[in-house]
């Protein structure tokens, strides 16, 4: 098995750990920076939210998690929420979503993973990532930036800023593009059975299913693919001890 020239991580249960999202907390962090004439609840908030989310993903909106190939952005989003309550927030749009963001769901790099982006460092293996999020570009890449300052990802992509999700191969090939390599000189590690494995399959990129940070039982891709659970067996196979 060759080394890749470069591979693209996940960022949710991949490269970091979300365990919960608690989206009341997040409303209630954004309205001690708000005017709020009506005095609307953080729980009134979340239900037009939720309402919001029904309309624009359907009624069965964990598989249309998996499915769906475009995407929403959480400006669009934010802006028409707190305005149709009539409510001002004192923040930048960006500002807004890192509050929402950072209370509702804060993270940590998962176990191993900052030793094996250095290990790919190292080699000479460069790196990216590919995020299916709404929340901004910005907004991510300062989230991952702050985890791992010492890691000089190329790029990275989030759905919200490409219209497209994965598993859609389109947010994969500008990914190739931006990289200037072809698919088989890529793999992709990502936790999601269909949009991970299964979306970079579809684009004519290596799969790797990262489980060791999933938080239910999933059923297996579809696909060739090689499954780990920690990141240093990720690397034991690409650098196996006779190697």
């Amino acid at each position: 098995m060759s080394l890749p020239r470069m591979i693209l991580f996940d960022y949710g249960q991949t490269l970091m750990s979300e365990r919960n999202f608690d989206a009341i907390a997040g409303d209630e962090a954004l309205l001690r920076y708000a005017d709020n004439p009506r005095g609307v609840t953080a729980p009134e908030i979340q239900a037009l939210a939720d309402a919001m989310i029904r309309e624009l993903r359907g009624e069965d909106y964990p598989d249309w998690l998996h499915t769906h190939v475009l995407e929403i952005h959480e400006w669009m989003f934010q802006r028409y929420l707190y305005e149709y309550f009539g409510i001002t927030l004192h923040l930048t749009p960006l500002e807004a979503e890192e509050l929402f963001w950072d209370t509702a769901a804060p993270a940590k790099p998962t176990e191993g993973i900052r030793e094996f982006l250095e290990w790919l460092r190292c080699k000479g293996i460069r790196t990216g990532v590919i995020s299916n999020i709404t929340f901004s570009g910005e907004a991510l890449t300062r989230r991952i930036r702050r985890a791992f300052p010492e890691h000089p990802f190329e790029f990275i992509l989030a759905s919200s800023e490409y219209l497209f999700r994965k598993p859609s191969p389109r947010i994969f090939d500008i990914a190739l593009r931006k990289a200037n390599l072809s698919p088989e000189e890529v793999w992709y590690c990502g936790d999601n059975p269909v949009c991970d494995v299964e979306g970079a399959a579809g684009a004519g990129i290596f799969p790797v299913w990262y489980r060791g940070a999933l938080l239910s039982k999933k059923d297996p891709p579809q696909v060739p693919h090689l499954a780990v659970s920690s990141w240093e067996g990720l690397r034991r196979v690409l650098e196996p001890e006779k190697r």
